[in-house]
């Protein structure tokens, strides 16, 4: 409820009808099942730096989230922006009119970093929320992660949906788009 405050007022403050911009919400995770959930960013902090909380997929996925910059946010008191990475793949609020998600990326994988990346290539600002945060909390592996942890063909289907997203890109967005091409290579 509290997000959805900070985010409202935000959303207001900060333009969001009229620009393109994403704001981000910069995600927590814990391991354990039962959370006290912090009320205030200064009780979120206390709780990472005691091994309560950590930034989100940390341990397994650090690229998804790194652009958000952690430790900036830890002091930020006003909005900043941060660009697009490989393999961004941030929570965040957007106008009802940005570019939906691709249709190929069903299930699990590169839904949320495809999307990011559309966002990027329509050269929408990436705004990090110095107050706002989400908590990830653990539940038992999806159907479809199980899937593409066991299955190669899985893998295999998503990697060629990636090549063919990024082909589309880079046709629709022109040489702007070559970024997309070269991030999956080096990643």
């Amino acid at each position: 409820y509290l997000l959805f405050l900070f985010a409202r007022k935000s959303v207001i403050q900060l333009d969001l009808a009229n620009t393109k911009k994403a704001l981000i919400v910069p995600a927590f995770e814990t391991l354990r099942y039962r959370l006290s959930f912090p009320k205030s960013k200064a009780e979120l902090l206390s709780m990472l730096d005691m091994g309560t909380l950590f930034t989100f997929r940390y341990h397994v996925w650090m690229k998804g989230h790194a652009p958000t910059n952690f430790a900036k946010w830890r002091t930020a008191t006003t909005p900043y922006r941060v660009e697009w990475e490989a393999d961004f793949e941030p929570y965040v609020v957007v106008r009802k009119d940005c570019p939906e998600y691709d249709r190929r990326f069903v299930g699990f994988g590169w839904n949320k970093v495809a999307h990011i990346m559309e966002l990027d290539a329509q050269e929408y600002e990436f705004t990090v929320l110095p107050n706002a945060y989400m908590i990830h909390m653990p539940h038992a592996p999806s159907f479809d992660i199980t899937k593409f942890r066991s299955n190669k063909q899985y893998r295999i289907c998503l990697k060629t949906l990636k090549e063919e997203f990024q082909q589309d890109m880079s046709r629709h967005y022109g040489f702007a788009a070559l970024k997309y091409l070269t991030a999956e290579n080096n990643s």
